[in-house]
């Protein structure tokens, strides 16, 4: 058997299987190509809302039913939405992988709206949103993206604002899903000790039937504003910092370069530089962070960290000292042998989360049409160059290309 078995369905809806021999679980999961980003501005917030309403009942099970179809055999079923996603998606022993083919595609296609259980789910997003809106390390990043992407949707916060969220009716969700859905940007995906037989049999009985849906492809990003410096009071204990810029998208082949580039700054591991430096060294931060996220028309380089306000002034300083370091000197080869090296480790483990996997391989699936094996992406990894990391950085950390966000506290600021 292959690696990765790919199913094209009559309604288009594709399929990626991986079999693993040594697990007793099944690991199943839908990832629907829609996300906030598809949202228009009266809409903002739908997407999300619709991931929470998919467990407040469907035509055949009321919200109680779906909550403990899964819960009652010990296993998991879950969603997020993203920025160009949403995903549904459980885990279950083996044997109980017809019941979660059932509950997926049933709480995927055929949620009924209830006026009554809108109102429930109204409350408790509004109640996140002012929970996210009261943490300021996670508010800064979706403001910063905002703040850059500032006339498209993909800029606005996945929640929406509360005067879009205590608008949505039945209508508002069946307008949104009727004109977002297409089936051929809708991806199952399956890691576990099953028969490609058997998987072929559930999803004939599960998705076959689901009828085709076809809709025009997202609203594309064209151009980024010019970069801006902005800072807000808050009544905050701790300075904010989120430093922005545009970089590739998902199919751009330079983003293996600037994932690399992102993980030597300031990725999961403690020997970042930006942690080496504002942490170790200078003792003004507790933890920073960089990461690089790609779209599927653009991407974004971003770094976020906390720091007393008399710190603030220096930190920044000591961020772009680090970002000019990386485009003014090269990596040495025994540099570079070693953050290769970290990186291949931190995938290798990453792949071992067969619920992880089975999230990646569909979101690849839909992305790039295809599913990589981790011996490519190693491989990849391997042929990037300290000449191809040094140029990147150069392209990417141009002065005039940077956006800040800087959160300030108020005087006598208490969380």
């Amino acid at each position: 058997m292959k690696e990765f078995e790919i199913l094209t369905l009559d309604n288009g809806i594709r399929v990626v299987y991986k079999q693993v021999t040594t697990t007793k679980i099944a690991h199943c999961g839908i990832a629907i190509d829609v996300g906030s980003r598809d949202e228009s501005a009266d809409q903002f917030g739908i997407a999300h809302f619709w991931e929470h309403m998919a467990f407040k009942g469907t035509s055949r099970r009321k919200s109680h039913h779906i909550i403990h179809s899964i819960d009652s055999v010990g296993g998991e079923l879950n969603a997020y939405t993203t920025k160009e996603k949403i995903y549904f998606y459980t885990s279950v022993l083996d044997r109980f992988v017809d019941k979660a083919f059932d509950i997926l595609s049933d709480i995927t296609f055929h949620s009924i709206f209830l006026d009554k259980q809108i109102e429930r789910e109204r409350q408790i997003i509004l109640e996140e949103m002012a929970m996210y809106n009261d943490t300021p390390d996670d508010a800064i990043q979706d403001d910063l993206e905002d703040q850059i992407f500032s006339q498209h949707p993909l800029g606005h916060n996945i929640l929406g604002n509360s005067k879009t969220v205590r608008s949505f009716t039945k209508n508002h969700f069946n307008t949104f899903i009727n004109s977002s859905i297409d089936t051929s940007r809708i991806a199952i995906s399956i890691v576990g000790n099953l028969s490609l037989a058997k998987v072929k049999k559930l999803v004939s009985k599960y998705l076959e039937p689901i009828p085709s849906y076809t809709n025009p492809i997202r609203n594309l990003v064209t151009s980024v504003g010019s970069s801006s410096h902005i800072e807000i009071e808050k009544p905050i204990q701790q300075a904010h910092v989120g430093i922005g810029i545009p970089a590739f998208n998902i199919a751009d082949e330079r983003r293996v370069p600037m994932a690399i580039i992102a993980n030597l700054l300031g990725g999961p591991s403690m020997n970042t530089r930006l942690n080496m430096t504002l942490r170790e060294k200078m003792a003004c931060v507790y933890s920073i962070d960089a990461h690089y996220g790609a779209y599927a028309d653009t991407g974004l380089f971003s770094i976020f960290y906390g720091t007393e306000e008399k710190n603030l002034k220096k930190s920044k300083k000591a961020v772009f000292r680090e970002l000019d370091l990386m485009k003014n000197k090269s990596l040495g080869s025994l540099q570079l042998h070693r953050l290769k090296e970290q990186m291949l480790g931190q995938l290798a483990m990453a792949e071992e989360s067969y619920a992880s996997l089975m999230l990646s391989m569909a979101k690849s699936l839909l992305d790039l049409g295809t599913i990589q094996s981790i011996e490519e992406v190693f491989k990849d990894i391997e042929q990037v160059s300290a000449k191809q990391i040094q140029e990147i950085s150069n392209e990417v950390f141009q002065q005039e290309k940077i956006s800040t966000l800087t959160f300030i506290p108020k005087e006598n600021g208490v969380y």
